[in-house]
Parts: C-alpha cells; structure tokens; sequence
C-alpha cells in the first residue's frame, strides 16, 4: 500500500525568504497558535516600530526610584546590567539559570529572578534592588530579623532572600509557616539556614501585627 504524500507549503515565490527562513517562521506560528489556546502566551505589548539592536543602545533603567541611562546591547540581562555597568552587586550570580534565587529583585513589587530578564525587558518598570532598601545605611526589620535569628552563614544567598522576605511582608504582613515556605521556595541556601530565615519572618510578622494593634 503507497503512503500517500503530504504536500508541503513552499514560500511564496520571488518572497527573499529562503526555505529554512520560512518552515522555522511556521514553526513558531504554530507553536504560538497551541500555547494561546493553552493560555500560556501573554500578549505581547504593542511595538513603536522602533529597531533596536543587536548592537547597543541605549536604555534608561528606572532603580530604587531613579533613572540609570545605560549603553548595552539588547541581549544583555537585568542582572548583568546591575553588576556589570551599575555597579550594584547585592544580586549575586549564582546558578544564571533562574533556580537558585541569589538574583532576586522586584519588579513593580513582584520579585523576579534578574538572570532571567533582560535589561531591555525592564525599562519602563519600576525596578528595586536590595541596595534600594537601605538608601540610608540603616538595616531594615527583616535585614535585623537574620541577625538576631543568625539566618546567615555565607552570607551569599542573603540579598535574594531578604528581598524575597520583603516582598512577602509588603503583600501578606501575618503569614502563616505554610506560607512563608512557598514564598521563600524560590530560593536556596546551601548552608542550610532555612530554620533561621522562617524564624526572622515571623519576628517580622509578629512585629508588624504588634504595630498594627497598638
């Protein structure tokens, strides 16, 4: 019995699109087409025609509430932007995978992994690094929670982590313990601190319910 064959679609003639060009363009068609059905895909903000890249250009980073104009190329991270041409080093390269959380910032008060969103993704958004929380040198409730829970060793880990236990006590100031594990699954801590760190988020809490009562 002869298979019958398929007829394959060919880019139109005369296009300068080659072969290649033209199957990998249907091929993200498509898989765009399944992950829309799915709601997956978020839709994509509204371009101003303007092209930018792949060499540098120029962005203007809105951090801790001021305007940083930097020159780099789009591929760049938010992470290496940081670090890199800001010099602000509190978010540590860790795993650059967006696993282990030592990157942790807020963008518009969410926390977000830095490694894993570019510079250029981030301009227009209000952006809070851990160098932000302390404008004044002075700890804040949750950076004197780890000293008095000794919720550090190394101390590497400690910004995400701080930035994480910031960003929880800004949305949920009287956590319950179940709570505090899910906000702070996103990061890691390979000397093991985690019982310090649940026990500087609830002196947090119990601090904050104090305030809120007296």
């Amino acid at each position: 019995m002869k298979r019958k064959k398929t007829k394959q679609t060919q880019p139109p003639a005369d296009s300068g699109v080659s072969r290649r060009d033209f199957l990998r363009g249907a091929g993200v068609a498509v898989s765009g087409s399944i992950l829309a059905g799915e709601g997956l895909l978020h839709a994509a903000p509204e371009s101003t025609g303007e092209v930018r890249g792949p060499g540098e250009t120029k962005i203007v980073l809105r951090i801790n509430g001021k305007p940083q104009t930097v020159t780099l190329e789009p591929r760049v991270t938010l992470l290496d932007a940081l670090r890199n041409h800001l010099d602000m080093t509190g978010a540590k390269r860790v795993c650059d995978r967006g696993t282990c959380g030592a990157c942790t910032v807020m963008l518009d008060g969410r926390i977000a992994y830095a490694c894993s969103v570019l510079a250029i993704e981030a301009e227009g958004r209000d952006i809070t690094t851990i160098e932000g929380l302390v404008p004044e040198g002075r700890l804040t409730p949750v950076m004197q929670a780890f000293v008095d829970n000794d919720a550090q060793q190394c101390g590497f880990c400690t910004p995400g982590f701080v930035m994480a236990m910031t960003a929880l006590m800004k949305r949920n100031p009287d956590p319950t313990p179940a709570e505090v594990d899910l906000a702070l699954s996103g990061n890691l801590c390979r000397c093991g601190t985690y019982h310090g760190q649940k026990l500087a988020v609830m002196q947090v809490a119990r601090g904050m319910v104090r305030e809120k009562s007296a």
